[in-house]
């Protein structure tokens, strides 16, 4: 059976307008810059999956400003298919680091006209719906 999962992710941004990226350790997009986030569990609503992991991985607090957009990430060459909503946010407590160091390797704030490549699929679209 195909299963489509679902993902979340955070657009963090600083009172600068800088972007939080997180480096990915694992597949898919091992070694690519992304937005922090990850995989949304039986019955929890995907706000509290975002605040959740963004706890566990980054070591804050946020609040989420709004949904930014969905982005329908499908693999042509392979059978794997996610759907990931990207929220809007903002840390309100604490200071980014890295928690879960096999899952990322590093993590940095980025303006938007300067960010790191590669960038993971997700985070492109991303960009592009904040007009980046």
């Amino acid at each position: 059976m195909t299963i489509i999962r679902v993902g979340c992710g955070a657009f963090i941004t600083d009172g600068q307008g800088r972007l939080l990226l997180v480096k990915r350790r694992r597949n898919p997009e091992a070694d690519h810059w992304g937005l922090p986030g990850g995989k949304v569990d039986f019955l929890e609503p995907v706000p509290d999956t975002i605040r959740r992991e963004i706890a566990e991985e980054l070591g804050v607090t946020i609040e989420l400003t709004g949904l930014l957009c969905v982005v329908d990430q499908i693999d042509p060459t392979g059978p794997s298919h996610w759907v990931n909503p990207v929220h809007r946010a903002r840390i309100v407590q604490g200071e980014p680091r890295v928690m879960e160091p096999d899952a990322m390797s590093d993590w940095g704030w980025f303006a938007l006209d300067a960010l790191p490549s590669p960038l993971t699929i997700s985070t492109r679209t991303a960009v592009a719906a904040a007009g980046g």
